[in-house]
């Protein structure tokens, strides 16, 4: 997923926020230049990689996502999946094997202080791949936490107070 950001095209100005929030809020056909990326996901999924991958330039979308996740009372599930990009960044073995035993005491192992909602057979996946720490070793649990957020959080976060007075605020800056 990390690749997808070098992938997608960046827009300047105006223009371009508009775009990128309606492609957002699903009220614009204008990203529908971005769907030959990924045209086997749905838009729910492709419009929740614009919310990760690119903000509007004005706007924070991660932060208003991350806010609106706080009142939900589920914002490790952000904060594990954002873990897991900046993991996936590591070049250091050393650095790999801590930060991988760091994420996981945090956010996967039963009873961590952050615990992420996984099934039971993710978690131990996960748990086996720890003995030998490797950049792919949250894959599983990262996509879960992902498909969780696309399909539950996300879809509420669009239709919440929060981010339609974001939208209308954004749109009066451009008008």
């Amino acid at each position: 997923m990390s690749a997808l950001k070098s992938l997608l095209p960046r827009r300047e100005g105006n223009k371009g926020m508009r775009t990128r929030l309606g492609c957002l809020s699903h009220k614009s056909d204008s990203c529908s230049d971005f769907t030959a990326i990924l045209p086997d996901k749905p838009n729910r999924a492709l419009n929740l990689l614009f919310l990760l991958f690119l903000p509007p330039p004005s706007v924070d979308g991660v932060a208003a996502f991350r806010a609106f996740l706080k009142t939900e009372f589920s914002e490790e599930n952000l904060e594990f999946w954002l873990a897991c990009e900046e993991f996936k960044k590591t070049r250091s073995t050393a650095k790999l094997v801590s930060k991988a035993h760091r994420i996981f005491e945090e956010f996967v192992d039963v009873q961590a202080p952050r615990e992420v909602n996984i099934d039971f057979q993710t978690r131990e996946a996960t748990r086996k791949n720890m003995q030998e720490p490797s950049l792919t070793c949250f894959d599983q649990a990262q996509g879960k936490v992902h498909s969780l957020m696309e399909k539950d959080s996300y879809p509420r976060f669009l239709r919440s107070k929060m981010y339609l007075d974001l939208l209308s605020q954004s749109q009066r800056r451009l008008s």
